[in-house]
């Protein structure tokens, strides 16, 4: 199975710049293509324990091309509970987590 990438936003509050940022260069990157069924960002809020929480983007794994130029990290494939679709086909979630009931 290929990878999917993970990239930290940090704070929140602060978080929007990025996630706006984030959603225009997918929108760049992928104009062109048909928008494959397996090509998305994922988003969601993690505290792992802490006081405060984190947003964390996922990036599936047709996306690499973008969270390489992200500096995103290889990670595990994430729990669909909790996610949001930041970018890409609504078709994803069933196409990438095809055992998760939305």
């Amino acid at each position: 199975m290929q990878n999917w990438f993970s990239k930290n936003l940090g704070d929140p509050m602060l978080a929007f710049d990025a996630i706006e940022y984030l959603e225009r260069r997918f929108s760049e990157n992928y104009a062109n293509t048909a928008n494959p069924k397996d090509l998305a960002v994922f988003i969601r809020h993690e505290s792992e324990g802490r006081l405060h929480c984190e947003v964390i983007v996922y990036f599936s794994p047709a996306a690499v091309d973008i969270a390489q130029k992200q500096n995103a990290k290889p990670c595990q494939t994430p729990s669909p509970n909790g996610l949001s679709l930041l970018a890409g086909a609504e078709e994803a979630w069933q196409t990438l987590f095809p055992n998760h009931q939305l």
